[in-house]
């Protein structure tokens, strides 16, 4: 996935390239500080799995939609999201595809990026947030944010006006790894994902190879 969104970025910016490079401002170099202090807390790992909890606010809903279940990061192939509770799914995300399935595996949901090309963007935003790519934030976002030796926050804010009209922000606590992801909808809706027994692993687990392929 980072391989297509730098290529994409690349070609997007290919005139900027070629022109002076402008001084850093005092606001740039403080994104710059944050970014440097966060990757050195990050934990960078090929794969890295856990639990979440989740909550969902919709507008006009008095009680939140909560959901939870166990996911998996894997660099450069995607996201698996497994759902567990209250009704078992799985949501595949790929640096080309965005595919659903029920819980007795059949595929309720396909989406490629030949059809969609925007999906490409939306995926990459997906896998930049929950993994915490520092490169592709900001590419994505405005960041601020503060960090310390007990962690550190986030605050993003879409730059690409296609990502703004259906999200307003998102918020990113961590340490090691992610810990807690607000997302604020453009139209009012929230989420809260918190991120329980995260753990790196150098290699993807056989039961998972399937879902990537």
């Amino acid at each position: 996935m980072k391989t297509v969104v730098l290529c994409a970025a690349l070609l997007g910016f290919m005139p900027a390239a070629f022109a002076e490079k402008p001084v850093a401002t005092a606001s740039q170099q403080t994104t710059q500080d944050l970014l440097d202090k966060v990757k050195q807390q990050l934990k960078d790992a090929p794969v890295v799995r856990g639990k979440f909890e989740q909550e969902k606010s919709i507008k006009g809903f008095k009680q939140p939609l909560r959901s939870s279940g166990e996911f998996v990061v894997v660099k450069s192939k995607g996201i698996v999201w497994h759902v567990l509770k209250p009704f078992e799914s799985t949501l595949i995300v790929k640096p080309d595809s965005l595919q659903s399935r029920r819980g007795d595996g059949e595929v309720s949901m396909q989406m490629r990026a030949e059809d969609e090309p925007v999906l490409r963007t939306v995926n990459a935003m997906l896998f930049a947030v929950m993994s915490a790519d520092l490169v592709q934030l900001r590419q994505f976002f405005e960041v601020s944010g503060k960090a310390q030796a007990s962690g550190w926050q986030m605050h993003l804010v879409p730059r690409d006006p296609m990502l703004a009209q259906w999200l307003a922000s998102v918020d990113l606590q961590g340490g090691p790894f992610v810990r807690e992801v607000k997302l604020q909808e453009a139209r009012g809706d929230s989420s809260i994902i918190r991120i329980q027994d995260a753990a790196a692993e150098q290699t993807l687990r056989d039961a998972d190879v399937a879902l990537f392929r």
